[in-house]
């Protein structure tokens, strides 16, 4: 679907034609709960939090502009949607040492994230469990929704150089996770 046939969609979903979002919901269904279901680590949650995601869509639809396209809106809604659940459940994350993360290496993350080993990629992805919600969230739209800098910092109402800052400590933080857990020295 693309942005103007979008926009022709919620105008006539906006005039009455509410069967139309049927349409919204087969495009975004599945990448908006990919994304809330990173961040929200029980599927269950996550499919009632995708749920109340497009309901809220639905609601506020009259309120979409256009400023932005309508997957960065709707995924705006998504992330807040998700974020608020969290807090709300307080899921708890393991504190880091912010020492270990500032002194790794460029070179130390390049090796652990380059690295194909079957083995390595498992720990890395349980590293990425252990995350807080904000950064699984950044992960999975930058690396899994393969959304540009730009369009995260709409979604997550932030400055493309703080993305930018926040992707590169969030590389460090895997990579310590994997370090402080014997994976990193093979």
């Amino acid at each position: 679907m693309e942005s103007q046939n979008e926009m022709d969609y919620i105008r006539r979903i906006l005039d009455g034609e509410t069967a139309l979002f049927s349409s919204i919901l087969a495009r975004y269904s599945r990448p908006i709960h990919s994304m809330i279901y990173r961040i929200v680590p029980c599927r269950e949650d996550a499919e009632e939090l995708t749920q109340d995601t497009f309901l809220k869509a639905f609601r506020k639809l009259g309120t979409y502009k256009g400023d932005s396209s309508f997957s960065t809106w709707l995924y705006r809604i998504a992330y807040n949607t998700a974020i608020s659940a969290t807090r709300k459940k307080k899921y708890e994350f393991p504190l880091l040492d912010e020492n270990l993360i500032c002194n790794m290496s460029d070179e130390a993350v390049d090796a652990i994230l380059g690295n194909e080993d079957e083995d390595l990629m498992q720990q890395m992805e349980k590293a990425i469990e252990l995350l807080d919600v904000e950064d699984k969230a950044l992960l999975t739209l930058y690396y899994t929704e393969e959304r540009s800098v730009s369009e995260i910092s709409s979604i997550l109402q932030l400055k493309p150089d703080n993305i930018k800052v926040k992707l590169y400590r969030v590389r460090k933080k895997i990579c310590s996770l994997v370090n402080s857990k014997g994976y990193g020295s093979r």
